[in-house]
């Protein structure tokens, strides 16, 4: 049976009689977890597997958002508190390599508490670059403001995941930096010229392009295209993404339910795919939504196949020999100094 290209969220902690049903017809690529979805370990690994049973895929991709500070879906009190990206640029301020240690640090750990789960994908790193006036939903989530430090913060990040054996994906591409509203609400329009966004935006995620997946932003940047966000331009995917970033790994859309994008959700989807993104991601667990999605949704085929296939062959072992307890003693330290340059 040929896999379906979106990836879905589902409603609770385990799922109902309508969703098992539905995964087993419609056999979307990945799945998507949310607070809404999380209680205990072991609910969370009886969920993991009862996804993966539903399609009879072992390893049917399941992605989270687990970045730490205000973006983590897992928390106490059965998993630690994480600190949110800027705390590694406060750090990388005062020397690069303590910075880059600690972003490691903390994106390896994060991904052993998620491959504990079966949880193989994580939504970080963020290659977005703020300015000041930003609306706040990227905020201290980000690695800095210029985009030579941001790319480098998120490199760190993408081979402290590889340790933990979890795979990234890069977003929000070309860059929600900029944005004066949070995409969540309303669409934001950004109106800086284009050769100001290759020098800063574009230019942080350029040498992240060889990564295995991006999600997209749902951003105008009327520079360039006035009239669609980015997520369903097929001008910013072909001659942004594509070419001047360079990006040519499993492209995904940010979720599609979200208020930025305009029309039904059937119409959202269908103008994902033709502006060329790969997949489509629903993440509201809506099952009336979800069946919307996948009936606008096609067969992964030919090139969007190849990079799906190619992503997930990305993926390594974790490191049997990494010191979990060594790395979160030396994580803390490295935030405590962090909070001393920052009072």
């Amino acid at each position: 049976m040929g896999l379906r290209a979106f990836i879905t969220g589902v409603s609770g902690l385990s799922l109902t009689a309508d969703e098992r049903a539905f995964l087993r017809a419609e056999q979307p690529w990945g799945f998507i977890l949310f607070k809404r979805n999380i209680d205990t370990p072991d609910q969370v690994i009886g969920l993991v597997k009862e996804l993966r049973d539903c399609v009879g895929r072992a390893d049917a991709p399941v992605l989270i958002d687990q970045e730490g500070g205000r973006v983590q879906r897992l928390g106490p009190p059965h998993w630690p508190v994480y600190p949110p990206g800027a705390v590694f640029g406060t750090l990388y301020d005062i020397d690069s390599e303590l910075g880059l240690r600690a972003a490691r640090l903390a994106s390896a750990l994060i991904a052993f508490d998620l491959t504990d789960l079966g949880i193989t994908v994580d939504c970080l790193p963020l290659a977005d670059v703020p300015v000041a006036g930003a609306d706040a939903v990227i905020g201290n989530r980000a690695y800095g403001t210029r985009p030579d430090k941001v790319a480098e913060i998120a490199r760190a990040v993408t081979e402290g995941l590889a340790t933990g054996g979890v795979l990234p994906v890069l977003k929000h591409i070309p860059g929600h930096g900029r944005a004066t509203a949070d995409s969540h609400l309303r669409l934001p329009v950004v109106d800086t010229p284009r050769a100001e966004l290759e020098r800063t935006d574009f230019a942080a995620f350029r040498p992240l392009a060889d990564l295995p997946m991006a999600m997209t932003a749902h951003v105008v940047f009327s520079a360039i295209d006035p009239a669609q966000p980015a997520t369903t331009s097929a001008t910013m995917i072909t001659q942004v993404i594509r070419d001047a970033i360079g990006f040519q790994g499993l492209l995904m859309s940010d979720d599609v339910s979200m208020n930025a994008l305009a029309g039904s959700i059937a119409e959202r989807t269908g103008a994902i795919f033709e502006a060329g993104c790969d997949v489509v991601l629903h993440c509201n667990g809506n099952l009336r939504e979800m069946r919307d999605v996948a009936a606008g949704t096609p067969m992964l085929a030919d090139e969007a196949l190849s990079r799906a296939d190619r992503a997930l062959a990305a993926r390594q072992r974790p490191d049997g020999d990494f010191d979990r307890r060594a790395a979160r003693a030396e994580l803390d330290e490295l935030v405590r100094r962090a909070g001393e340059v920052s009072a």
